[in-house]
């Protein structure tokens, strides 16, 4: 009799024991990989997601920080209304520089402005000195305060109106409708000045628009108090 062969095929058949009885899965995979991808993607996301954020906060805080900062440029400021000088010989040795806040503006505190004046040939950058100030113009414009404490780096301040009391010598700030006198040097500053000399400047404050300082100095000086600006 011929011989038969006969060939069993064994196939590996995974059995899981359910509550309702036998059950088997031929094609059982376990995704590991693609399990740990998702997670990743979901973790890079997460903190994408977090720097976008503070991304934004950051950007959300400096542009409110710049728009207040624009505000206060537009809306505050110093505004030159009057530069008178002294005679002395023939030469102005003081200048008397009439100043007060634009309309709406913040509080200014002088402490920290300074002036700016060139006569063409110098250029000088002047703080307030505390040593020279005056709650009021009690002997004139230039017989006020004793300018010998004044340098060429320092100005001083006289009240004129101060309806608050808010400009005092250690903090002399004001605000609305306050008037001030800051005098300067000019002997210190640039040996005094000549006829027909033309000056400029500013009074910068900490914050907000300047107030312009420009004149020319008449051809000749007929008096002891000459008007210069406007």
């Amino acid at each position: 009799m011929p011989k038969i062969l006969i060939y069993w095929e064994v196939r590996r058949v995974k059995i899981t024991l359910t509550q309702r009885g036998l059950f088997t899965d031929k094609n059982a995979a376990v995704g590991i990989g693609s399990l740990i991808i998702f997670i990743a993607m979901i973790i890079v996301a997460g903190v994408a997601a977090s720097v976008m954020i503070q991304t934004m906060n950051s950007m959300q805080q400096q542009a409110l920080k710049t728009s207040q900062d624009v505000l206060k440029d537009i809306s505050s400021g110093l505004r030159v209304t009057y530069v008178s000088g002294y005679n002395n010989e023939m030469s102005i040795t003081q200048l008397a520089i009439l100043i007060t806040t634009t309309a709406g503006s913040d509080d200014i505190d002088l402490t920290y402005a300074y002036i700016s004046l060139s006569d063409s040939t110098k250029k000088v950058i002047l703080t307030y000195s505390s040593d020279c100030f005056s709650s009021s113009v009690s002997n004139g414009l230039f017989g006020t305060l004793n300018s010998s404490n004044l340098t060429a780096t320092a100005y001083g301040i006289m009240v004129i109106r101060d309806i608050d009391g808010s400009c005092t010598f250690t903090k002399p700030t004001i605000n609305s409708d306050d008037i001030v006198v800051l005098l300067v040097n000019t002997t210190e500053c640039f040996s005094g000045i000549d006829t027909r000399t033309e000056i400029s400047g500013t009074v910068m404050p900490e914050q907000g628009m300047n107030g312009i300082i420009s004149f020319t100095t008449p051809s000749t000086y007929n008096s002891a108090i000459v008007e210069l600006q406007p």
